[in-house]
């Protein structure tokens, strides 16, 4: 099954900063968008940032903008997630996925828009992030 492939996850302090990989290895033609979403114990899976392959536009959610930067490697076929000023609130397991139709929204297209679960067509399998001192 064709799948973007996390990794990188672990154990931070808060305040401390950690790098998410996504394999991306089978998403990188123009047409997809990588996006990263977290789900918290016992909450819903909530989006956090994406990037679209064509042009290099970033969106980001309230609660990590400023923080998280999401950016490409093109010659690894990968995206990483830097997370910084990490909060216990961040705890969670992280996803890698990719949409086709985040990638064919106009690039104005507000975050809440760009990061919703339903647009994405392939997902990971996670990677626990947990923040705790």
């Amino acid at each position: 099954q064709v799948q973007p492939v996390e990794s990188g996850g672990g154990l931070v302090q808060p305040g401390g900063s950690l790098r998410l990989s996504c394999d991306a290895s089978e998403f990188t033609a123009d047409y997809y968008a990588i996006g990263w979403f977290r789900q918290a114990p016992e909450k819903e899976r909530e989006g956090v940032s994406c990037i679209r392959q064509s042009d290099g536009i970033t969106y980001y959610a309230d609660s990590v903008k400023g923080r998280f930067t999401i950016s490409r490697d093109n010659a690894k076929n990968t995206v990483y997630l830097q997370m910084n000023s990490l909060k216990p609130e961040d705890t969670a397991v992280y996803y890698c996925a990719a949409s086709v139709a985040v990638a064919a929204m106009p690039g104005t297209a507000p975050a809440s828009n760009a990061l919703l679960e339903p647009l994405y067509d392939y997902w990971g399998q996670g990677t626990q992030v947990v923040v705790s001192s």
